[in-house]
């Protein structure tokens, strides 16, 4: 029986921005797929062909393998593509009319009428060109960014950014460094390293550790979560390779989370955002026990007497002892000194997978900064003892980032791109950190909304030392949304607050292009049905895998679902549109298709991806290209040569400064001190920061005697953040979804058998986590795996609002509608998404489906939740 008419290749990381991973074959029969599976290298390819690395430990071997290596995210797409929450055909609100009454406060709560392309692309124009003539191009908001596919040629995000630049401009939305607050506000003015302030120095790093550290702490690190969205499989195989050339593996955090479960030989439970008091407290036990590296620091660094000076109490009179911190982080004082005590006597290692806790909440560039200092003190850079991370292995397109052997090329898609770039610098911009408080408040030119940096994650240290505003001179509020992102309010700080934003009589327009009836896509006037890359011809890198670096063409796949568009085609017929206005709008499509095919497109990509620096001669390598799908750069030769991590640095470093002012490890920085006298958050020397005045997070603050608990809020185990929460196959599994005495699967809550009993709660219960802020829905599941006191949920499932807003209730469990709306800190953009207070509560839900009756009465599947045809009325 024939199974497969065709198979295409696929990029399905959820890289975004053309930044691919994790190929996979894709097989489709009669326009559909049959499924989605690892692709074979070894099809194309020999070992010898690819000059085929093993990294060497204590008698172990480590390989890459010959077939790339999916995680179970990527699998299972084939339920996603078909979700029946997929958008078919565009949409509009239908108690919006353009000519006439709006009803912005009906935005998330009214229905959806079907409309034809040719309707919604008209009305989008005619609205542009309204917007124009009323206020100014900056009026309109483009939030063109965000996880999600990564497509190149046909977009994913940022595709009405390049239509928009053409017509006199936009406010652009500033993706913050979300997965790297910490590091970017914090650690870049210890150490440098730019753009994000993650240990840019990592060459050959993994196979220096399996031969030289005696252990690696893993603070807040989840390998077996967050790698699977963007870099697969590759960091779990290192982990258990790692185990068995000895390398111990602890980890720091207030949960079991997957990767602990699976690899820790020792799990040290901290209570959320306290990681500060124990870096401190272990900083004083080497401090006061002689065991400093002060030849080092006397060499490599420079204000280390400041930091002394406070850890010691000379500065506040409270020493940083283990007794100390044990109050604040929860970790008894004997452990805190063994753990000090065994590192101060091993060769040991930090890793990290980005997004945690650590550095994803209240003044998060303390602990990241401080970790800086603990490397410090045991000499990092010195073999085995360095700062790892087990994803985003060629972060914008550093080789640095690679801690396994590196490429003979690291291929980019750019050529070909047509979505927009974070690094995109419009004169007006929000960051999307405060795009909410830029809505709703009354700001004007003279009392403009103030902060510092554009906030782009690619930007330099120095930029974060520039004030901007909002609104630029001449240009007044924010009047219009056009979004590709549409997960904010689950994704982000502040959400109930945003929902409100949206909700403002000042936004006059929304438009939202999704794939999927999710989210934000209820707040939008006008929605358009967006393909997904299974749907589409494209061109795509792979450079995170962790195992080789390639291209491939992905090949026209299933029919369109549908009347989806790619996210591309969707602005070119808005722009088709704008061009019957004449004026500036004239040959718009020819400008922002730059008058080529997706085809020629693809051809561009291929031709400007690097390869012309690794062929003499490319004549026939496009066609050779086009007819194989996939070509593969080998390992580059004498890898072995390349220096390890920071190991010239440490050295010499005079010859091989670091990226701050003095080229030195800087425990005090001198920037901050000049530019910033009065912040007492982010001083010129790291400390213990408790509360602010627009932050009370903290167990001993009067808050917490409401809300007695820190709610931990990881990347999903089984979503990639707000993607694959209508994925059937994952929902089906205990710890992805609890199904409630109603039959709706509510995100789970993980609470400690003491506290369960304490507040009466049983598993399968259904919960709300509540502050003054609002409230959400979860299933209650009983386990050892989170530390009393501790409350767990995943971030990222979609919003199902009962009562939107401020003080609102959301049955889909999205915490981030909770979260604080509050950045950092007061000169540090960054959010705060994790290790905030909350209250539990048990629920009856029949009884809040009679008080809600409509809300409770929506269409919703039990596989797949909440449908699309839950708000399409006609």
């Amino acid at each position: 029986m024939k199974t497969t008419d065709k198979t295409v290749y696929r990029g399905m990381g959820f890289c975004s921005h053309g930044t691919g991973s994790n190929i996979c074959s894709i097989d489709i029969k009669d326009g559909k797929i049959a499924r989605i599976r690892p692709a074979h290298y070894d099809e194309h390819y020999t070992p010898d062909d690819l000059n085929y690395w093993k990294l060497e430990a204590k008698g172990h071997t480590f390989e890459p393998g010959m077939k790339s290596l999916p995680s179970p995210l990527h699998l299972v797409y084939k339920k996603r593509t078909y979700s029946n929450n997929r958008i078919s055909y565009p949409l509009k609100r239908v108690d919006w009319d353009p000519n006439g009454e709006r009803n912005p406060q009906n935005r998330g709560i009214s229905g959806y009428e079907r409309i034809s392309w040719d309707e919604a692309t008209e009305t989008i124009a005619k609205e542009i060109v309204r917007i124009h003539k009323d206020y100014t191009p900056y009026a309109i908001l483009a939030q063109g960014e965000g996880h999600g596919e990564t497509k190149a040629v046909q977009g994913t995000h940022g595709c009405q950014t390049r239509m928009l630049e053409h017509i006199g401009g936009f406010t652009n939305m500033a993706r913050q460094p979300d997965s790297w607050e910490g590091w970017y506000w914090g650690a870049k003015h210890v150490w440098g390293m730019d753009p994000v302030g993650q240990n840019t120095h990592q060459n050959n790093l993994m196979q220096d550790i399996a031969r030289h550290s005696d252990a690696l702490l893993f603070w807040g690190a989840d390998i077996e979560t967050t790698p699977w969205g963007w870099g697969g499989q590759q960091a779990s195989r290192l982990c258990y390779w790692l185990s068995d050339c000895g390398v111990k593996q602890i980890y720091i955090c207030p949960d079991v989370n997957y990767a602990c479960g699976v690899h820790a030989d020792k799990w040290i439970p901290i209570y959320p955002n306290t990681d500060a008091a124990l870096q401190l407290a272990i900083a004083y036990v080497w401090m006061t026990e002689g065991t400093v590296e002060t030849e080092y620091l006397a060499t490599h660094s420079v204000g280390y007497d400041w930091f002394e000076h406070y850890v010691l109490g000379n500065e506040d009179g409270i020493p940083k002892t283990p007794e100390w911190a044990a109050e604040l982080c929860g970790i008894p004082s004997y452990r805190i000194k063994a753990l000090a005590r065994y590192w101060a006597s091993h060769v040991v290692s930090i890793a990290h997978c980005n997004g945690g806790g650590m550095v994803r909440s209240v003044f998060c560039h303390e602990p990241a900064r401080l970790e800086v200092y603990l490397l410090a003190m045991r000499g990092v850079g010195q073999h085995g003892v360095a700062q790892v991370k087990f994803i985003e292995w060629s972060l914008f397109g550093n080789p640095g980032y690679n801690p396994l052997p590196g490429f003979s090329l690291y291929p980019n898609v750019f050529a070909g791109y047509n979505a927009g770039f974070n690094a995109d610098i419009s004169p007006s911009f929000l960051p999307k950190t405060l795009v909410h408080k830029a809505i709703l408040g009354d700001y004007t030119e003279d009392d403009p909304l103030t902060w510092y940096g554009h906030t782009y994650c690619s930007m330099p240290r120095e930029d974060q030392l520039i004030q901007y505003r909002f609104p630029l001179k001449g240009h007044g509020d924010i009047h219009m949304l056009w979004t590709d992102s549409p997960c904010w309010e689950t994704c982000w700080n502040g959400g109930n607050e945003y929902q409100d934003a949206l909700r403002s009589e000042k936004m006059e327009f929304v438009v939202v292009q999704h794939p999927w009836m999710e989210n934000e896509c209820y707040f939008a006037d006008i929605v358009l049905p967006i393909s997904t890359k299974l749907e589409l011809e494209d061109f795509g890198v792979d450079n995170q895998n962790g195992q080789w670096s390639m291209i491939y063409h992905e090949a026209p796949g299933i029919d369109r679902v549908g009347e989806s568009l790619s996210d591309y085609e969707a602005v070119g017929e808005v722009a088709r549109k704008l061009e019957a206005y004449g004026g500036i709008y004239e040959g718009l499509y020819d400008l922002y298709t730059s008058g080529k095919t997706v085809q020629e497109h693809i051809e561009a990509g291929f031709k400007g991806c690097g390869i012309e620096r690794v062929e003499n001669d490319v004549d026939g390598a496009y066609e050779l290209f086009m007819d194989t799908g996939l070509r593969m750069f080998p390992t580059k030769q004498d890898w072995e040569n390349d220096t390890v991590g920071l190991l010239d640095f440490y050295e010499d470093p005079q010859a091989h400064p670091l990226e701050t002012p003095s080229g030195l490890i800087e425990f005090y920085s001198t920037t901050l001190a000049s530019i910033f006298p009065g912040d007492t958050q982010r001083g010129p020397v790291a400390h213990w920061v408790g509360e602010s005045d627009e932050h009370h997070e903290r167990m001993y603050s009067d808050r917490a005697e409401q809300f007695p608990f820190l709610l931990v809020s990881n990347h999903p185990h089984w979503r990639v953040h707000a993607q694959h929460d209508d994925v059937p196959w994952l929902r089906e599994i205990h710890t992805c979804k609890v199904v409630g005495p109603d039959g709706y699967a509510y995100e789970p809550i993980w609470v400690h058998p003491s506290d369960a009993e304490r507040w009466g709660l049983s598993q399968g219960d259904v919960a709300k986590l509540y502050n003054e802020r609002g409230a959400v829905l979860g299933g209650v599941y009983v386990t050892e795996r989170i530390m009393p006191g501790v409350l767990y949920q995943d971030h990222g499932a979609r919003v199902d609002c009962i009562v939107g807003g401020i003080g609102g209730l959301d049955r889909g469990g999205a915490n981030n509608l909770i979260c604080p709306s509050a950045t950092s800190s007061q000169n540090a953009a960054g959010e705060v998404t994790n290790g905030f207070l909350v209250g539990i509560e048990k629920v009856d839900v029949f009884q809040l489906a009679q008080e809600y009756p409509e809300e409770f009465s929506r269409d919703y599947d039990a596989a797949t939740g909440v449908t699309a045809s839950a708000r399409i009325e006609r």
